[in-house]
């Protein structure tokens, strides 16, 4: 249970991540945990809510398949969309992903949806909704840059989310 956040301005994006790794439903085992990352060549940031080595694992299966098809991320998304769906081992890791580049940002569940947002905000994990909400809410104000936005997002999301940390990190493509 984690909050990951992805915001998409013009040719900018920002995706943050908080440090909170929960042990059950009760027990905070760690607070700086590293759930967004860059991947492939540098050139894609992603980050995974849900169990960590499922997140981990996923993680790994899209290097391979953005290795295959020449870092094309949508790609490589739809092909490891079709795997976690299809393959036996696979369908049964608790995670989603967010990952971007340059030119999309894309969602991707295990039940085979590979999605991209009209505004270009994604926000997945327990407090994803409210991270988004918030970033929703301050996109268009004035003199806020992406990081910004996302640092605020993050803040109100681990506020009220009592899976969501303050020790955000951030990437940015």
């Amino acid at each position: 249970m984690t909050t990951i956040l992805c915001i998409r301005k013009g040719d900018e994006v920002v995706m943050a991540g908080d440090g909170q790794a929960t042990l059950g439903e009760a027990v905070i085992f760690k607070s700086k945990s590293t759930k967004v990352r860059r991947i492939g060549n540098g050139s894609i940031i992603a980050g995974f809510a849900g169990a960590a080595a499922d997140g981990i694992t996923l993680i790994e299966r899209l290097e391979g398949k953005l290795e295959k098809h020449a870092n094309q991320l949508k790609r490589a998304a739809v092909e490891l969309a079709k795997d976690w769906r299809m393959d036996k081992y696979l369908r049964q890791l608790q995670a989603f992903m967010i990952v971007a580049d340059k030119d999309v940002s894309l969602v991707i569940s295990g039940t085979g949806e590979v999605m991209e947002p009209d505004d270009g905000i994604i926000g997945i994990g327990s407090g994803g909704n409210y991270a988004m909400a918030a970033a929703k809410a301050l996109y268009d104000i004035p003199g806020l840059t992406l990081d910004d936005i996302a640092v605020k997002a993050m803040k109100i999301a681990g506020d009220i989310d009592v899976y969501t940390n303050h020790n955000v990190i951030i990437e940015r493509v």
